[in-house]
């Protein structure tokens, strides 16, 4: 448990860091004259890095440990939020965007962690602790974001700089590593057998789409398509029909982490008691695709409100279901690889989501991509509907 509050703290804080400048990048981006649809762009460029390291940040955490692994991605986090802050131009924006990404790719490695260090009955609840670590940072971020605006352009990034290097010196001297050398796979597995390299298990995900993992694997990244595609255009949503601002933008940004904190820290292990790993999985893709589909109802900012709460509600308890369900049927020789392929896929989504959602918001109205965003998670509930509750015996999955 020490060592998991240790985790929940640095991505705590490195959430905190991202959450401060990812709602202000569409208001930087459209000062510095660039169009809506390059604002697309602009944040898939962060998931094209993503998608590329993420893989290959797995495999490193497998083989030498995922202590180094996390410290390195703090520190290019860091880098980042410093030419952010002093960006003069878009591809400034644009070279920050793509920094962040290779530290980004870390994700699956925290996933792994959490994994090594928890039980398989604690593995949801554990996860969710972690989402709640990061989606506190979610809350909290853009209100710090704001009101560093407040004193300067380059403020915001110079803050999130501080307290990566912070971050930085708290994990290396508090956070010991979970996957010690005499467990890490090298180059083959226990039996002496040679481990898949990073592209065959992604290919694997394409050729046999009905396997356990890759199944799971393909419910994550299209529920995280339908997400981000909220995600991208949602700020610039408000700024022209509810006249939100930069130093304003943070209270729906507030209370949409806070919903995911109650949710993931004080209420999903109640729900994985109850309903299993499985069916709250199910009920999170009804919930957010709920949520999606009504955000473009409201004229008023208080009903507003209440629809877009269903959307944290919706992915604290799809997201983490899924990883954990990932965690349990993945080898465990190869888990934090799998895990590192699980986020890659959702780093797939996480490009096409940002250009085709701000294309649509120019190009077909502003309320488009809410609409097909919601299709898109009702698409990932009849996904669900094909996962077992237990996995299948191996004979079975060969």
């Amino acid at each position: 448990m020490k060592r998991l509050s240790v985790l929940m703290a640095a991505a705590f804080v490195d959430m905190l860091g991202f959450a401060m400048i990812f709602p202000l990048l569409p208001f930087y981006a459209l000062r510095l004259g660039a169009e809506e649809r390059l604002i697309g762009w602009m944040i898939a460029s962060f998931s094209i890095m993503q998608l590329a390291s993420a893989p290959l940040w797995g495999r490193f955490s497998d083989r030498l440990g995922r202590r180094a692994s996390i410290l390195i991605g703090l520190g290019t986090s860091g880098a980042a939020f410093l030419v952010f802050g002093f960006a003069t131009s878009i591809w400034m924006l644009f070279a920050s965007r793509i920094v962040q990404g290779l530290g980004g790719g870390t994700t699956g490695v925290l996933q792994a962690y959490v994994a090594d260090v928890t039980e398989p009955k604690d593995r949801a609840k554990a996860l969710g602790w972690l989402s709640a670590a990061t989606g506190l940072g979610v809350m909290i971020g853009p209100a710090i974001g704001s009101l560093a605006f407040k004193f300067g352009h380059a403020t915001p990034g110079i803050v999130a700089a501080a307290l990566c290097i912070v971050n930085i010196a708290f994990a290396w001297r508090w956070l010991p590593e979970s996957h010690p050398a005499e467990r890490r796979a090298g180059q083959t597995d226990g039996a002496g057998i040679p481990q898949p390299s990073v592209g065959s298990m992604m290919l694997n995900v394409f050729r046999r789409p009905r396997d356990e993992v890759s199944r799971l694997t393909w419910i994550y990244a299209v529920g995280m398509l339908g997400f981000m595609s909220e995600t991208a255009v949602l700020a610039l949503y408000l700024a022209a029909n509810f006249g939100v601002t930069e130093e304003s933008i943070f209270i729906f940004f507030v209370y949409v982490g806070g919903v995911g904190v109650v949710m993931r820290a004080l209420l999903l292990g109640k729900l994985v008691d109850w309903l299993g790993e499985v069916r709250l999985m199910r009920v999170g893709a009804a919930i957010l695709s709920l949520g999606l589909l009504a955000i473009p109802l409201p004229d008023r900012v208080l009903s507003l409100g209440l629809v877009l709460g269903l959307v944290p509600i919706g992915t604290a308890c799809l997201f983490p279901a899924t990883s954990a369900l990932i965690s349990h049927r993945a080898d465990r020789g190869k888990l934090g690889q799998t895990m590192g392929v699980q986020q890659a896929f959702g780093g797939m989504a996480r490009v096409v989501a940002p250009i085709w959602a701000t294309e649509a918001y120019q190009t077909l109205g502003h309320s488009t991509p809410f609409y097909i965003s919601g299709l898109i998670v009702a698409l990932v509930g009849l996904l669900t509907l094909r996962v077992r509750a237990t996995p299948r015996p191996v004979a079975e999955s060969a």
